[in-house]
């Protein structure tokens, strides 16, 4: 089968264009500081089963995985005292009792100070410079101390809006600009120039390899690779991926290249990079490796540029990238 995509060079680049919003999800409601109790005395039906399998009869709202993890926490009594095995067989006539421990991810959705660089601030919507390392919204293994945690304590607002007013995000290793909005009006704004493609934002990135096109666009479909979950892939089932890519100076086996996105999918310059060949400095998620002086991919969103939701009036912003980027950048840049 041919594969469904394109690599051809550019007369001329397009305007750079920003990451497509993902979905909206609602805020899980804030936890309760007492833990919801269940019982059940066993029945014929349940005895002799496993403790795990009757308490997920309990609460069956819970994966049966966060469960196991309650028992052995501690959080399940028979006849009154703690059993932490879930395979225990219960007996007919025993009381189980269970407090209901919520999961990491219902008490994500809080807030907790930190130090937010703020590059413009007002009622309507607030531009970051994330830092490499910061977690923009909870997921799996981090389920605080993200940007949306920070938010949530920055305004008060933010606790009403979907994801804290997050409409498009950056890897946890990318550093650079990012919106926010703090309103609904101004969060649906936001949605709709990202979704319409008006909003231009360009990323600075250092490649392995000596990249010999001085201008080249990539037309590749991306999708989880079937291989890693922890990866993406160009796929030719994937969604579409379209990703502008400018040659800025080439030295001792490096390029550094400024890179507009037409789509938003995850990962996209890392994997369309790859696909070149050129995977990025640092990602060895994607064949690259750390050199220059970085451990983490050389990916830094340095040009934000939108109609301010609320006047209408085009707003751009750039933020220098932080020193370690600078130092591996200026290696390539100021060398060649």
């Amino acid at each position: 089968m041919k594969n469904d995509y394109r690599v051809r060079p550019l007369a001329d680049l397009a305007s750079d264009l920003l990451d497509e919003a993902g979905s909206d999800d609602g805020p899980e409601p804030a936890p309760t500081d007492e833990p919801e109790r269940r019982q059940a005395v066993i029945d014929a039906a349940l005895n002799t089963q496993r403790l795990d399998q009757v308490v997920v009869r309990m609460a069956k709202e819970f994966s049966r995985n966060h469960l196991q993890a309650v028992i052995g926490a501690g959080h399940v009594q028979i006849d009154g005292r703690v059993e932490t095995s879930a395979a225990r067989r219960v007996r007919i006539g025993q009381r189980i009792e269970i407090a209901l421990i919520p999961t990491a991810q219902s008490q994500a959705f809080h807030a907790e100070a930190m130090p937010l660089a703020i590059v413009f601030e007002d009622d309507h919507l607030l531009v970051i410079n994330k830092p490499a390392g910061l977690v923009v919204h909870p997921a799996a293994g981090h389920w605080s101390g993200t940007l949306l945690n920070g938010l949530l304590a920055h305004h008060a607002g933010a606790a009403a809006l979907s994801r804290a007013g997050i409409v498009h995000r950056l890897d946890k290793d990318t550093s650079g600009l990012m919106v926010v909005g703090k309103t609904l009006t101004a969060v649906t704004a936001l949605v709709r120039q990202i979704a319409a493609r008006e909003v231009h934002r360009q990323y600075m990135a250092i490649a392995c390899g000596e990249w010999a096109s001085r201008t080249q666009r990539v037309d590749a479909p991306i999708a989880r690779d079937p291989r890693s979950r922890i990866r993406m892939a160009v796929v030719a089932s994937g969604k579409p991926a379209m990703t502008d890519i400018e040659r800025i100076a080439v030295h001792a086996g490096y390029t550094a290249v400024h890179c507009t996105l037409h789509t938003g999918r995850t990962h996209q310059i890392r994997v369309h990079m790859a696909l070149l060949g050129h995977p990025l400095v640092g990602d060895v998620l994607y064949g690259g490796k750390p050199a220059l002086g970085l451990q983490r991919q050389a990916l830094h969103a340095r040009r934000l540029a939108f109609r301010h939701p609320a006047s209408g009036r085009l707003v751009e912003f750039q933020a220098e990238p932080p020193d370690d980027m600078a130092t591996a950048w200026a290696g390539v840049v100021s060398a060649a």
